[in-house]
């Protein structure tokens, strides 16, 4: 390993591509870890900092794209490159961005065309990882930026129980920022000295979260060569965050279950038990009542767990936040990248807060990083991230600002054409922008000469 000049993961189950990827990275002197499938991936993820990932997109078992979801979950600052055979790689590209990932190479990539993606990934996973806390707000001591009322409740929320010793359980949708939430409770709380340990449920295959949250004793089972503390044990003195608990089987609850219940637990092939002094705040962006209906979740866990239960409002319910979110984020990608200050125009900031943000403050986040670096000149407008956000089925009607500016962009492009008698070049230089440009545009707009 080459931990000064860089740590790669390679998840790929062919052996024979997982040599070549691997040969082609040491070659530059890059350190490299590589898996045969997305689990054992997603476990040295839990347990190692990688700098990049590159995952390939067909694997038996969880495939790339699921794996890419949960790697977004675990370490939201790891850069992923994904690799696939299949064509149509533009389209692709597009797709998988959306998802999290931070580029799309074919298989099998020329060497310099790897080393060059994957050293971009790795500046731009070291970029997020200095990105320094938000400071806008209410609860700006606490890394919570907005001014809106469902803010500020939630900061009071956060202010009142935190001193408490009571368990937590955090609701909210999948990017609301729960693990935020979590880590602003552990701050202000009488634990604030001892250790914050973290666990994703949903991350780890359910054979893993058992051993990861218990620990194991050496030779428990095939490969644990040496004893491990699990993380109740870490966190003790201190909180522990299970995030995503729904996820958690039901064997585990039953354990986890009594573990509260008793203070205490037993390492994985082990025989005796270890005393631990823990919180324990949940979060999920499940319906656990339903989840107890159908029997997937246990009862008598969930009244443990729900103490003081709090939830964290989705972003498209604190629209007043946006912009000012945007701007935070605008402003620090820009200064980490090094790149000149960007500010949002008005269009711009009307845009983002009238878009419903399926994705919550994670894709606002990765909007703007995508807008520091891409974005040319001083000021973001509108036009520049229209193409960027999620886009209604075919068919469906833009609704709202977006709709009224691509209407505007529609007609400005028809009078154009008209004007010049539908001769693309001359329109296209009376519009500012080159021929190829506008005949995308028309196609987008199914604007032809009748």
């Amino acid at each position: 390993m080459n931990a000064a000049r860089g740590q790669v993961l390679i998840v790929d189950d062919h052996a024979n591509q997982r040599a070549q990827l691997r040969g082609m990275l040491e070659d530059e002197g890059l350190g490299v870890t590589d898996r045969s499938d997305a689990a054992a991936a997603l476990a040295a993820i839990e347990r190692e900092r990688f700098d990049a990932a590159v995952l390939d997109v067909n694997m038996p078992g969880m495939d790339g794209l699921t794996a890419l979801m949960r790697v977004v979950e675990i370490d939201p600052a790891l850069a992923v490159v994904i690799v696939t055979g299949e064509s149509l790689i533009q389209q692709a590209r597009e797709a998988v961005i959306k998802l999290g990932a931070f580029d799309l190479l074919a298989k099998m990539p020329e060497p310099d065309e790897l080393i060059g993606v994957v050293r971009q990934a790795m500046e731009l996973t070291r970029t997020r990882r200095r990105v320094p806390a938000p400071v806008a707000g209410e609860g700006a001591d606490l890394g919570i930026v907005g001014r809106s009322a469902a803010i500020a409740a939630l900061v009071e929320a956060v202010r009142r129980i935190a001193p408490s010793s009571g368990r937590v359980l955090i609701l909210g949708e999948n990017g609301s920022g729960k693990e935020l939430v979590a880590a602003a409770i552990h701050a202000l709380s009488k634990r604030a000295s001892g250790p914050l340990v973290k666990l994703n449920c949903a991350a780890l295959p359910r054979d893993l979260v058992e051993s990861e949250l218990f620990g194991y004793e050496r030779g428990a089972f095939s490969g644990a060569t040496q004893a491990k503390k699990g993380r109740l044990e870490l966190a003790d003195q201190g909180t522990l965050f299970l995030d995503e608990i729904g996820d958690l089987s039901l064997d585990a609850q039953a354990k986890l279950l009594r573990a509260i219940e008793t203070g205490e637990a037993e390492r994985l092939g082990g025989t005796r038990s270890t005393r631990f002094d823990v919180r324990v705040i949940a979060a999920t962006n499940k319906d656990l009542a339903g989840e107890i209906e159908a029997g997937a979740f246990r009862q008598d866990l969930f009244y443990r767990l729900n103490v003081l239960p709090i939830t964290v409002p989705p972003l498209r319910e604190r629209r007043g936040d946006v912009p000012l979110l945007a701007e935070h984020f605008l402003a620090t990608f820009c200064a980490a990248e090094g790149q000149p200050a960007k500010t949002l125009n008005a269009e711009a900031q009307a845009l983002l807060e009238e878009y419903a943000w399926p994705g919550n403050v994670r894709e606002l986040k990765n909007l703007m990083e995508r807008a520091a670096i891409l974005v040319p000149g001083d000021t973001v407008s509108a036009e520049d991230l229209a193409p960027w956000l999620e886009m209604l089925p075919a068919g469906g009607e833009q609704v709202g600002l977006r709709g009224e500016i691509e209407k505007r962009e529609a007609d400005a492009i028809r009078k154009a054409l008209e004007g010049a008698h539908w001769n693309v070049t001359q329109a296209a230089a009376g519009l500012g922008i080159d021929r190829t440009n506008l005949h995308r545009k028309m196609r987008k707009y199914g604007i032809a000469r009748r």
